[in-house]
């Protein structure tokens, strides 16, 4: 059995067979839909970034504070140990040495550890200095950001009452307010 078909039958077939959106459905996204995707993104970003950065910031100088209140702390008690000495000649003075079978004495006091001993943690520069005399009754510790505005935006002072001080656009000093 033949059936014949009619011409406009066969030309509505053959017109429909060469349609572009009737010949092949395509698999994926178009070049809107990604576009729109990527923007969206892209906001979010902007948005997030900044709560992130000051995030980090905060947390640089939490542990700036913690590193001087653990020099400080360091430091009393090798005064104590060593009092023909006094305070520490030098940060390193305190540190383990990286060792970690440690065995104390006035150049390697194991009283931190080796990273906050080097003067340089979480973004900010730890600096370290005593009187000068023997034995040193005295000394000061400085906590800057390495990049102010980066990875932090206050500077931390503190001396042997072990008060810590905070500046947000200097050095910090004795006689910048207490935290």
């Amino acid at each position: 059995m033949h059936v014949k078909l009619s011409r406009e039958v066969v030309r509505r077939r053959t017109i429909a067979d060469c349609s572009p959106l009737m010949r092949k459905r395509q698999a994926g996204f178009s070049l809107i839909e990604l576009l729109i995707v990527v923007a969206i993104i892209l906001v979010i970003a902007a948005i997030a970034i900044p709560s992130f950065l000051s995030s980090r910031m905060a947390a640089n100088e939490s542990s700036a504070v913690a590193s001087v209140r653990s020099v400080s702390t360091a430091e009393t008690a090798y005064a104590a140990s060593y009092a023909a000495i006094g305070y520490s000649v030098a940060l390193t003075d305190l540190g383990d040495g990286g060792s970690s079978n440690c065995i104390a004495s006035t150049t390697q006091a194991c009283l931190i550890d080796s990273l906050l001993a080097s003067g340089i943690k979480s973004g900010y520069s730890i600096t370290y200095a005593n009187d000068g005399n023997t034995p040193s009754i005295g000394y000061t510790i400085h906590a800057d950001p390495l990049a102010r505005g980066q990875s932090g935006r206050r500077s931390f002072f503190s001396n042997q009452p072990g008060e810590i001080r905070y500046n947000v656009t200097a050095v910090a000093s004795v006689t910048d307010p207490v935290i």
